[in-house]
């Protein structure tokens, strides 16, 4: 067992942070904490890691009671957004800080810093500082220092956040192969569902302190357990019930709303059975991709995603005259 959270609440005066939250995270795996803002993803975090106390329920962390245990007795490796660099410190020595304050050795202090910055794929710049890094490299050397003593846990927060989108690309690959190599049980938070279908083994959905779903990438994509769930993993469009656009053209329930994904749209230039008629209003070409925003006869908006060839197989044009089905659609009671 990795880490265990049992009927675990948080609240902040009369805000409700987490509510009653169960999880149990394998050793070795890499989670993601995703959700919006003031879901209480963060505040989850930081309850692993001792910063903050859980006002019920227990945390057991690596088989052991850890709920009432200080930062210090947890063993965890803890990464901000913000990586917090001392700037007068070279990187090896900011890598080394840690075990500096546990009065470890010298030489074992640099050997350690020297293992760390060839794993984080730093090698020769050991003597600089921070100011002389780029935000990815200032990262990775704050990834390094929190790995120097060894963590059983490692816990992540936002932490490519505040770099830049193609930094932000490159390092999510990199941590995916640097968690292979050290194989530590890690949590990151995150708000972008994109970095973690791309990073996590394992996804925890959050939603207003709860957790909605948990499971892989493919199991949360295809099998959404709730409305929130669907609307917040990838792109997809919320129709009511009567855009003639359910599955199998079944009939729904008025309060109902019909989810579909841009992806599972077919558009075809004549009628067919289960089809809905609308209007070419908007084609956006992104190169791998092309964009069709349509225009339902009922007047409700339809995005479509086609692939290059099927875009030009088609040959649609704005203003054209279409007809829209579904490949795939969910149906969920209409959620606020």
């Amino acid at each position: 067992m990795g880490i265990a959270i049992e009927n675990v609440s948080k609240n902040f005066g009369s805000f409700k942070a987490v509510d009653q939250v169960n999880l149990d995270f394998k050793t070795g795996s890499l989670v993601a904490l995703l959700g919006p803002s003031g879901s209480g993803k963060s505040t989850l975090l930081r309850m692993i890691a001792g910063l903050e106390k859980p006002d019920s329920g227990e945390i057991w962390l690596v088989g052991e009671n850890a709920t009432h245990k200080s930062v210090q007795e947890r063993n965890i490796g803890f990464l901000f957004q913000h990586y917090a660099l001392f700037k007068h410190l070279t990187v090896r020595e900011n890598i080394g800080f840690a075990l500096e304050l546990r009065k470890a050795p010298k030489h074992r202090v640099k050997q350690r810093a020297d293992e760390l910055l060839d794993l984080v794929q730093l090698q020769g710049l050991g003597d600089r500082y921070p100011s002389q890094l780029s935000g990815g490299q200032r990262q990775r050397v704050a990834l390094a220092r929190s790995l120097a003593v060894q963590p059983q846990i490692l816990l992540l927060d936002e932490p490519f956040g505040a770099l830049d989108a193609k930094v932000r690309k490159e390092l999510r690959a990199w941590l995916r192969r640097l968690h292979e190599d050290v194989n530590v049980t890690t949590v990151f938070v995150t708000h972008d569902q994109e970095e973690a279908m791309e990073v996590a083994d394992e996804i925890v959905v959050m939603n207003k302190g709860r957790v909605e779903q948990v499971g892989t990438t493919a199991e949360i994509y295809d099998h959404p357990a709730s409305p929130f769930v669907m609307s917040f993993i990838g792109p997809v469009n919320v129709l009511p019930a009567n855009s003639g656009l359910s599955p199998d053209n079944r009939s729904v329930s008025s309060t109902d709303q019909v989810f579909l994904r841009p992806h599972d749209i077919s558009i075809q230039i004549h009628a067919a059975d289960e089809s809905a008629p609308a209007k070419v209003d908007h084609i956006i070409h992104l190169g791998w991709e092309i964009r069709v925003e349509l225009l339902l006869d009922l007047g409700v908006r339809v995005n479509a995603h086609l692939s290059r060839e099927e875009f030009n197989q088609l040959e649609l044009k704005t203003n054209q005259r279409v007809f829209v089905k579904p490949k795939k659609a969910r149906v969920f009671p209409a959620y606020a």
